[in-house]
């Protein structure tokens, strides 16, 4: 089975995050895996690439790089979320007139389309909220 996973939960300040996290790391062992993982509301902050966590803690942002390029899943951000957030791309932060970016790939800003692609497309979606 291929899943499509929803994070709403800020890192660090939320369960939601870490359980999306085991719980799609966990996949492979089944036979299945995660094809997209949408982050919206403050779940976006997941994608920070400033994340800096003290050592004693799990690095949830090397985390999430570790499982796209282990499963080869769509890391996808909610633009409306992430901007109003202040997490910008390149693009957005130009579009905005900031000199630098807080979001790099693997993570993509996308829109709701995607989540309802995803939602299509594969054989579960299931969200992570606080």
């Amino acid at each position: 089975m291929t899943y499509a996973l929803m994070v709403q939960g800020a890192p660090y300040s939320q369960q939601a995050s870490h359980s999306a996290l085991r719980f799609a790391e966990a996949l492979p062992a089944q036979g299945h895996r995660v094809a997209t993982v949408f982050f919206y509301h403050d779940g976006i902050y997941n994608a920070a690439s400033m994340m800096t966590p003290p050592r004693d803690e799990p690095h949830l942002l090397e985390r999430w790089r570790a499982l796209h390029k282990a499963q080869q899943c769509e890391l996808l951000v909610c633009v409306a979320s992430a901007v109003r957030r202040g997490l910008l791309d390149e693009g957005e932060a130009r579009r905005h007139g900031h000199s630098h970016s807080t979001l790099e790939a693997p993570f993509e800003l996308t829109g709701l389309g995607q989540l309802m692609q995803a939602a299509f497309l594969h054989d579960r979606l299931i969200t992570f909220a606080p």
